[in-house]
């Protein structure tokens, strides 16, 4: 397929890098997944642009975000709402619209939610590294040349003019992640909850924490009520594998949510965020607050049948 540029970064804001569905597998050597923190959106938004959904796309961080087309394109952005505008008029998510040469898009600041993802038709072109795309930004490999994208990067895609009959599809309303600032994750019990006290998990569940200053794509750091072990129970435990979601607790009691760029951890997980809840924390921003609702493996698994239903749904109705 040809190769042209399509985007121009002219300022990567808080953080931008180019992600997919995730490097899967390698957990055992030490290689985090990485990839989309909302993969939700990112496949949604790959859907409508035309794209497989594991096509990689910007994933955009918050505010400050600009960058100029170089070609005429089909883009489309889902996620947070950054007040994305094109040439300074206000751009509809979840949405495919058009870019001329030379249309400059800026997402400057945050509505609500912290990722947004820009997905072009045909993707963005980027050499697979273990079959992922995704930018693995502390280990240096993936994505655009292995880091996060800078000012001047140009980014090409693979016959972006093949998918300009997509202009103007949108999402259905009802199938719209709309983030909030007040999030209610839904967990299942962690493989040390029974290290917890009684008092100290009913205090786990009773709590609405925070969210640090201090988060990134590596955990989701919780100001709020500390959470006490059993008395007499080392602060750490024995290093093992992690799962993005798993809720652990330091010394300090302060829980962490982990997230996409980590494989191993060593303090007790009192709980574990449902698998479809996981693009949820891609959206918690700093000064959000969280709690959590305890459901049951049944329960999980269907709310994660809905989410694939969703996306499901989006695959068979716009496929050319």
């Amino acid at each position: 397929m040809a190769r042209v540029d399509v985007l121009e970064i002219l300022s990567p804001g808080i953080l931008a890098s180019l992600q997919d569905t995730g490097r899967l597998g390698f957990g055992r050597i030490g290689v985090a997944p990485s990839g989309a923190a909302d993969s939700y959106a990112c496949r949604v938004g790959n859907l409508l642009a035309g794209n497989l959904e594991n096509a990689a796309a910007v994933e955009i961080t918050l505010m400050g975000f600009q960058a100029r087309f170089r070609c005429e394109t089909v883009f489309v952005l889902t996620g947070a709402d950054l007040q994305a505008a094109l040439n300074g008029q206000p751009l509809p998510m979840w949405t495919a619209c058009r870019a001329a040469p030379g249309d400059v898009l800026d997402l400057p600041a945050p509505v609500c939610g912290c990722r947004a993802y820009l997905a072009v038709g045909g993707g963005f072109h980027c050499p697979a590294v273990m079959g992922s795309r995704a930018t693995n930004i502390g280990s240096g490999f993936g994505g655009y040349q292995g880091r996060a994208l800078q000012a001047g990067d140009i980014l090409q895609g693979h016959d972006p003019q093949h998918y300009l009959h997509r202009d103007g599809r949108s999402l259905p309303d009802a199938l719209k992640a709309v983030p909030t600032s007040d999030w209610v994750l839904r967990v299942l019990p962690g493989p040390q909850e029974d290290q917890f006290p009684a008092a100290s998990r009913e205090e786990f569940y009773a709590a609405v924490y925070t969210v640090s200053g201090s988060s990134d794509r590596t955990g989701v750091r919780l100001e709020g009520p500390p959470i006490a072990k059993k008395a007499g129970a080392p602060d750490s435990i024995l290093s093992e594998g992690i799962l993005c979601g798993a809720i652990q607790v330091p010394g300090d009691g302060k829980p962490i949510i982990l997230m996409n760029e980590t494989v191993t951890g060593g303090y007790r997980k009192i709980a574990v965020v449902i698998a479809a809840d996981l693009p949820l924390l891609g959206q918690v921003a700093p000064g959000d607050t969280v709690s959590f609702q305890k459901t049951d493996l049944a329960e999980a698994r269907k709310l994660l049948q809905g989410v694939e239903a969703a996306v499901d749904w989006v695959r068979g109705h716009f496929a050319d």
